[in-house]
């Protein structure tokens, strides 16, 4: 993987064919390419099935990988020309996060479901205006909290916790640190109104997957930090977060987020996660495994029959993008319900708060 240490433009290439619509049941578009996950968010879609009919960027270049690699796609010169086609079911965007929401509100007011690359609101008044459109126009504001949806090995630890291969679960911990890359970072992720704080935008993973693999629908914030602890030329940017939360079925979760990927790791993020259930526990090796070259996407669990230790690379695929085709077409919440992926965002901005209360 050569851009395997580039996290704000790495995109896992999907590994399993996984069409769920004919050609030209499912059209969808993408526009604002400011963050690099707009390419596995189109990938996804593409791998399921769906059409890509047009793309969109202020700065057209940004354009040019995506047309080579889907060259029946045309790019348009204003938003409105996707708006405005009634064919397109599907808007995918990763703008700034902090013009996501007003992109996602045009998008179904115009009639659009729409998929934002995390995180997809940088204030609770934007979630609060988000969830007023989803009630007025009927329409999907869909997040790809990638570091679940487009992990093989995350997604498919997900499914045996559903099926209770560790119990009822006890706790997750997850640690999540990302590679800086200073000098490729544009202006904005410098900028926190831009971003929201580092438990907004790296922690909404986090938050996720915590109400996933504790079954949970809402939680209380027991304690949060965000700081800079390392990089005082960036006063804006906060390089390390922490946050622990009891869920509202009793489980509790700790995170960590930060910007300190080792120089000598081979991929962006050493990204893990531990579960801790009533007859068993896992851990998840998301990217990497360290000091090994058997790769990431590796599961350890640990049950009553033994210790086991289970390979997902090219073995799951990305399942959550044909369950959003059959989604909008059907009108269903299979891939993930409206309330989740707004009650993941809302939790972290809510422990963002915290920790910024806590610095005063």
């Amino acid at each position: 993987m050569s851009n395997a240490r580039d996290g704000m433009n790495y995109a896992p290439p999907p590994t399993i064919r996984q069409a769920v619509v004919k050609p030209g049941e499912f059209v969808f578009a993408a526009a604002h390419f400011d963050h690099g996950h707009i390419y596995a968010q189109i990938d996804g879609l593409a791998n399921a099935g769906g059409m890509l009919k047009y793309v969109f960027d202020p700065t057209p270049e940004r354009c040019a990988k995506v047309l080579a690699k889907y060259p029946d796609c045309q790019a348009v010169s204003r938003i409105e020309d996707i708006l405005d086609d009634p064919s397109v079911h599907l808007l995918t965007a990763a703008a700034v996060p902090c013009d996501r929401c007003a992109l996602g509100i045009r998008a179904m007011e115009a009639g659009k479901d729409y998929l934002t690359d995390k995180s997809p609101f940088t204030t609770l008044d934007q979630l609060a205006d988000a969830r007023r459109a989803v009630a007025r126009t009927g329409r999907k504001y869909m997040v790809c909290y990638s570091e679940r949806l487009l992990s093989e090995a995350t997604w498919h630890a997900g499914e045996l916790i559903r099926q209770g291969a560790v119990g009822r679960v006890l706790h997750v911990l997850n640690l999540a640190p990302h590679n800086l890359a200073a000098h490729s970072r544009p202006e904005w992720f410098f900028c926190k109104a831009a971003y929201g704080g580092i438990l907004t935008d790296i922690g909404s993973h986090q938050f996720e997957q915590f109400l996933t693999f504790a079954g949970a629908s809402d939680a209380h914030i027991v304690h949060a930090r965000a700081e800079n602890l390392a990089h005082p030329e960036f006063p804006e940017l906060e390089d390390f977060g922490e946050a622990l939360l009891q869920m509202d079925n009793g489980a509790s979760c700790y995170c960590r987020v930060d910007w300190f990927n080792p120089a000598g790791l081979r991929s962006w993020g050493d990204g893990r996660t531990f579960v801790l259930g009533t007859t068993g526990s896992l851990e998840i090796r998301k990217n990497i495994d360290v000091a090994r070259e058997t790769g990431g996407n590796l599961i350890f669990l640990t049950d009553e029959r033994g210790e086991h230790e289970i390979s997902c690379q090219g073995r799951i695929g990305f399942p959550f993008f044909g369950r959003l085709i059959l989604d909008v077409l059907n009108r269903t919440e299979n891939a993930m319900t409206q309330e989740h992926a707004f009650k993941a965002a809302e939790l972290s901005m809510r422990a963002q708060v915290m920790a910024d209360a806590a610095k005063g």
